[in-house]
């Protein structure tokens, strides 16, 4: 090695922890096949290469097939000095380090070129095509390594909806934010025609952050490499949130992987670490008062509707839902759309109108609802359950969110809410009340109105012990 090349390899080499080297060699070692002791393998560091073949055996079943092909290519666009450019098949010790140094450690900057070549073996510019099935590839094969490593923390490919349509939803979603030198944002078919030189996608790259963490997760998982050392960063550890209460139960989630993981990431950073289901119109019924003695005094959680036309929407809300003819929240909250588009609507400072609930009063609206006013929410279930509406006509006022529904007025199918993060101390054992307990009048205008306490016997336990994490 040439001066030059060994100062380069050993200021990358020097951004790993001790141990982290070791993995890195160790893997390195695995893949260009050489054994013996180490320090053999220190001399023969220069002379051992990678090839393709060795690649793809390493990652045939963690990853899926096309990603092997762009890391590889990613790994062998980078020159070394003194070495013709770009000419040898094979991967030297070099190239590999300084690849993981450069997109495990490194800026936008240093990983720029190596996700340009991963893109596309030519280079830039690119089309907006390239960039999106690249994406997309990204975002599946992050589903896939984290399913087959068993990290999906409780979550699973059988317990959430299908993640196809995820994939394409949450990569449109993260496109959406390529912009050309002059602010504009080309969308649609217009955005896959368009090309995209190598400083607007170093931009794209500094500005979404999940394209690094989702790198990072292909290597470290797809790899084997460095998954099991202390994580610098929280980005990777809070991915995926802890998930208890569906395991067992025979239920599909209406949330997919990508949308999770997507949605996730908005959540306040304290949030991020675990959901449990509090409510689901599949296992409690389709019941108001159901629904509302499941999520009072439950911590804050996210709200996941599903309509008759198949659109999914919903909102998180910041607090503890209560009972009251007042709006509550803060500007935490915001609204969600998860198909046919995945998107997050967030607080506009229009109003305070973040989330509002009401049963049983004469004088003001009862339902559940998020963002507008009376009669023209965002989001709207009708305590009359199964009748609700989203409005925008063009922007909701407090989330600038459009029409969430294919309807104005929505008829449900489905329902679920998830609290997020720790359950309140008044959310334990002493909290499992009726909203019909907490409220006679309650009580006594619905057996005024001759509608059964459907709430009554069906009281659930939290499922705060059980350990969803163990996926079988």
């Amino acid at each position: 090695m040439g001066n030059a090349e060994s100062n380069a390899y050993q200021n990358h080499l020097s951004r790993f922890l001790p141990e982290e080297q070791s993995d890195i060699d160790g893997l390195f070692d695995t893949l260009s096949g050489s054994s013996g002791s180490a320090g053999a393998k220190n001399a023969k560091a220069g002379k051992k290469t990678v090839t393709l073949a060795a690649l793809q055996a390493h990652t045939r079943e963690p990853l899926p097939e096309p990603m092997t092909a762009r890391l590889y290519s990613g790994m062998k666009s980078i020159d070394l000095p003194g070495k013709p450019s770009g000419l040898s098949e094979q991967i030297a010790k070099e190239q590999f380090v300084i690849f993981m140094s450069n997109l495990l450690k490194g800026n936008a900057d240093e990983k720029i070129s190596i996700i340009m070549r991963m893109i596309a073996k030519t280079g830039g510019p690119l089309k907006g095509k390239q960039i999106q099935e690249f994406t997309e590839d990204l975002i599946t094969s992050v589903v896939h390594v984290l399913s087959y490593r068993k990290e999906l923390k409780g979550w699973s490919l059988e317990n959430t909806r299908d993640s196809s349509s995820g994939v394409k939803a949450l990569a449109s979603e993260l496109l959406s934010e390529l912009k050309l030198p002059d602010g504009t944002k080309p969308a649609g078919s217009q955005l896959l025609e368009t090309n995209f030189d190598q400083s607007v996608i170093e931009d794209w790259v500094y500005r979404v952050p999940q394209i690094s963490v989702f790198l990072s997760v292909v290597i470290r998982q797809g790899l084997h490499v460095l998954h099991s050392l202390p994580d610098q960063t929280n980005d990777i550890l809070n991915l995926v949130p802890h998930c208890k209460g569906i395991k067992g139960r025979g239920v599909v989630s209406l949330f997919d992987i990508p949308a999770i993981i997507y949605i996730n990431s908005h959540l306040p950073a304290e949030m991020q670490h675990k959901w449990q289901l509090l409510f689901s119109s599949r296992l409690h019924g389709e019941s108001f008062s159901q629904l509302c003695a499941h999520i009072v005094n439950k911590g804050p959680c996210l709200v996941i509707i599903k309509d008759l036309d198949g659109f999914l929407f919903g909102g998180f809300a910041s607090h503890s839902w209560e009972v009251k003819p007042q709006f509550q929240g803060d500007n935490r909250c915001f609204l969600f759309s998860v198909f046919p588009t995945l998107a997050v609507y967030t607080y506009t400072g229009y109003n305070d109108h973040y989330m509002y609930l009401n049963h049983g009063q004469q004088t003001m609206p009862n339902g559940l609802g998020m963002g507008g006013q009376h009669g023209y929410f965002g989001l709207w279930i009708d305590s009359d359950y199964g009748k609700g509406h989203s409005k925008a006509k063009p922007r909701c006022t407090t989330y600038n969110s459009p029409q969430l529904s294919a309807k104005e007025d929505f008829t449900l199918d489905a329902m679920e809410v998830w609290a997020v993060g720790d359950a309140p101390e008044s959310a334990g054992r002493k909290g499992k009340k009726s909203i019909l307990d907490v409220d006679p009048q309650a009580q006594a205008l619905l057996e005024m109105a001759g509608k059964s306490r459907q709430s009554e016997g069906l009281r659930e336990p939290m499922e705060e012990d059980e350990d969803d994490d163990d996926e079988s």
